[in-house]
C-alpha cells in the first residue's frame, strides 16, 4: 500500500502530543529566560514569605497601635522576633495567632517620620529530614506617621481673626477662612481633613459673641498628610445659622459625627438648652441645662456641670442621667479611652480646705485619687494616649492680697500619684494648652492684650480685653523621668492664639 504524496496524515493522538510539546517548550523557555534575569531563586523559590503587611504604604496616627504580618506558612516565632527590625526603632510587644504576627507599639509612633520594617533570616517552624526549616525570603515594608501640624487663630496682618494651619513637617502655612469672618473657637475632625469652627462677621468685637454661626472648612490635609490635590484647602460650608438662636459653646465628638452646643432663644433669653446636631440631620434639643460640657470619647454620652456636680447622660433627648458625681465642680478632660477623667473639687464642703481646690483622677472602677491640693488655679489638664500621665497647666498663689498667680506646667503619674514640675511661666492670661497626639510636645499660647479702644472691634479675650498679638510655644518634656534632663521651651515663628494639634 502506497501513501499519498504531499500530505502528512496525523492521527488525533498525534495532534494532542504535538500541542503539549509546544506548551512545554514555551514554559521551559520562559523559565530559562527568567533564570537569566533574576536568578534561579525566581522559580526554585521554596522559603517562607510574608503575604501581607497591614501598614504597607499607610499613614498612621496615634490611635493606630499595632500592625500585622501574615506569613504563608507556620513560622519559628523566636527566629522572627529576634530578626524583626524597625527603623527608626519603635518598642513594642509580639503576639501570635497561627501564621499572623501582631506587633503592638508601647507608645505612639512619633509624627512626621517614615519607618521601615525589615525581616530576614527567620525560619519556618517545621524541620525537614532532621534539618532546620527553610530560611524566609528577605522582606522590607514601609509606612509613615502623620505630618506634625497645628492650627491657630491669627492675630496680626492678613491672618487676624482667621484660621491658619501650619504643617511643621513640610513647613507649609495656609490661611483657611475668609477675611470677612472672625473665628472664635474651633476643633479638628478626626482625620484632620476638616475643621469645625464658630465665627461672627468682621468688626463686631465682643458683640460678635451673640452672632456666632457654625462652619466647616477643609484643611488641605488628607488622612493626616498634606495633600491639597485630594483635599483643596479653604472650602467653607455653613453648618448652623443663628437666625432664631444664639450659638455659644460647642463640642465635637471623637468620631466626628455629633456636635453638641449650647443655644439661647433670641426672643426668650430664659430659654437656653443643649442641642445635638448629627451629620445630615436637623438640630435636636436635648432638654439638658447646665454649664460646661464635654462629649465622652465613646461619642455616646455627655458630661455636664449641673449645680454642684458632674452629670453623665446619654446623648438622647430627655434621657435620664446614668451617673452623677456631686463632689466635683469641673471636668477638665477624659483619658483617650474614656475610662478615666481629670476633675476639680472646689472643697466647698470642707471647712479645713475651704478656699483651696483639688485635682482628682477619677476612673470607672470607682477610684477617686487626689493628685494636688492648691490655693492657686487648676487651669487645664490633658492625658497622654495611654492615660498614664496627666499634663497640667496650674498656677501658684504668690500674693494673696493682690491675688497674683504664677503659672507653671506639671506632669502627674496617675498610678503613683506623683507630680513633676516642668516649667514656670512669667505671666498668665488666657493660656490654652494642647498635647501632641504622640505625647512628645505640649503646645500653648501667650495672649497679648490692650486697653486701647481702637482695638475693641477686633479680637477679644475671654475677659473682654482686645487681643493684639499672641506667642505660640512648644514645651518638650524629657523623654525619661530624669531630674538632670532639662525641659525644652521653643517659641514658634507664628503669631496667634488658641493653638491645637492635628489629631
Amino acid at each position: 500500500m502506497t501513501m499519498p504524496t504531499g500530505k502528512l496524515l496525523l492521527h488525533p493522538i498525534d495532534k494532542i502530543s504535538l500541542f503539549l510539546i509546544a506548551i512545554f517548550m514555551v514554559v521551559i523557555g520562559g523559565l530559562i529566560i527568567g533564570d537569566k534575569t533574576c536568578g534561579s531563586e525566581c522559580f526554585l523559590r521554596k522559603g517562607p514569605r510574608i503575604k501581607s503587611f497591614s501598614w504597607q504604604n499607610q499613614h498612621i496616627g496615634a490611635k493606630d497601635q499595632a500592625f500585622i504580618l501574615t506569613f504563608d506558612r507556620p513560622m519559628d516565632t523566636a527566629s522572627v522576633e529576634a530578626n524583626l527590625v524597625i527603623d527608626p526603632p519603635l518598642p513594642g510587644k509580639f503576639s501570635w495567632a497561627g501564621r499572623r504576627l501582631a506587633y503592638t507599639l508601647e507608645k505612639p509612633a512619633p509624627y512626621g517620620q517614615t519607618y521601615q520594617v525589615q525581616l530576614s533570616e527567620a525560619r519556618e517552624r517545621f524541620r525537614q529530614q532532621g534539618k532546620p526549616g527553610e530560611v524566609m525570603e528577605p522582606f522590607v515594608g514601609e509606612f509613615q506617621s502623620r505630618d506634625r501640624a497645628l492650627a491657630y487663630i491669627g492675630t496680626q496682618g492678613e491672618e487676624q481673626g482667621r484660621l491658619v494651619i501650619y504643617n511643621l513637617t513640610q513647613q507649609i502655612k495656609r490661611i483657611l477662612t475668609p477675611d470677612d469672618l472672625v473665628v472664635m473657637d474651633f476643633e479638628f475632625y478626626p482625620q484632620g481633613d476638616l475643621l469645625l469652627f464658630s465665627a461672627a462677621p468682621q468688626g463686631r468685637g465682643i458683640d460678635g459673641l451673640r452672632e456666632l454661626q457654625l462652619y466647616t472648612v477643609t484643611t488641605g490635609i488628607n488622612n493626616g498628610v498634606d495633600n491639597p490635590t485630594a483635599n483643596p484647602p479653604g472650602k467653607v460650608q455653613l453648618v448652623l445659622d443663628n437666625e432664631d438662636y444664639q450659638n455659644n459653646q460647642f463640642d465635637l465628638s471623637d468620631n466626628g459625627e455629633i456636635i453638641v452646643l449650647q443655644r439661647v432663644n433670641r426672643n426668650n433669653p430664659a430659654d437656653f438648652d443643649l442641642w445635638m446636631l448629627k451629620s445630615g440631620d436637623k438640630p435636636e434639643r436635648l432638654k439638658v441645662t447646665g454649664g460646661e460640657f464635654s462629649i465622652t470619647p465613646d461619642s455616646q454620652t455627655l458630661a455636664v456641670a449641673r449645680g454642684e456636680g458632674i452629670g453623665i447622660l446619654p446623648l438622647e433627648p430627655g434621657a435620664e442621667p446614668l451617673d452623677f458625681l456631686p463632689k466635683f465642680g469641673q471636668l477638665l478632660s477624659f483619658s483617650p479611652n474614656g475610662s478615666a477623667a481629670a476633675m476639680v473639687d472646689f472643697n466647698t464642703d470642707d471647712a479645713n480646705l475651704r478656699y483651696t481646690r483639688s485635682l482628682f483622677y477619677v476612673n470607672n472602677q470607682g477610684v477617686q485619687k487626689e493628685l494636688l491640693n492648691t490655693q492657686g488655679s487648676i487651669v487645664d489638664c490633658e492625658f497622654n494616649l495611654k492615660g498614664t500621665m496627666l499634663y497640667c497647666l496650674l498656677t501658684e498663689l504668690v500674693n494673696a492680697e493682690q491675688y497674683k498667680e504664677q503659672p507653671y506646667f506639671a506632669k502627674f503619674d496617675v498610678k503613683k500619684g506623683t507630680m513633676v514640675p516642668l516649667a514656670t511661666l512669667s505671666d498668665y492670661q488666657d493660656i490654652q494648652i494642647s498635647l501632641a497626639p504622640d505625647g512628645l510636645a505640649l503646645l500653648f499660647d501667650q495672649v497679648i492684650t490692650s486697653d486701647n479702644p481702637l482695638f475693641n472691634d477686633k479680637l477679644t479675650s475671654n475677659s473682654g480685653a482686645a487681643i493684639v498679638g499672641g506667642k505660640l510655644w512648644l514645651l518638650i518634656p524629657p523623654m525619661q523621668n530624669n531630674s538632670n534632663t532639662q525641659v525644652e521651651l521653643k517659641e514658634l515663628p507664628l503669631v496667634g492664639f488658641r493653638p491645637q494639634w492635628l489629631p
